[in-house]
């Protein structure tokens, strides 16, 4: 029994440490932490105060702070700064969630 406790107590922090992982589409050319990204489809994996953004190997990581908002979002989409005709990625707001990925803008 003492053995069944220390798996299932094992295997609940493995989950509970596990990245979070999102999908979104840029629909135009994106700088991420300073990396360019074109547009298309990508995986966003969220670790602690970490997330990788990427597409095969093209990944980029960028510093992120995991915001709660008040209600969920209908849908994903993307906040841009963008001061210089380049688009910066702000935060993204995950679709079906109230979760809001935000980013430090270079």
């Amino acid at each position: 029994m003492k053995k069944l406790m220390a798996f299932l107590t094992v295997a609940a922090m493995s989950v509970a440490a596990a990245a979070e992982t999102y999908k979104v589409t840029l629909f135009q050319e994106s700088i991420v932490n300073g990396t360019t990204l074109k547009p298309g489809d990508y995986k966003v994996m969220v670790d602690g105060e970490k997330a990788t953004i990427g597409a095969g190997k093209n990944k980029v990581e960028v510093p992120v702070k995991v915001e709660t908002a008040d209600s969920k979002f209908s849908s994903t989409s993307v906040r841009y700064q963008n001061g210089d005709g380049k688009y910066r990625v702000k935060e993204i707001r995950v679709g079906g969630t109230s979760t809001k990925l935000v980013f430090e803008v270079n």
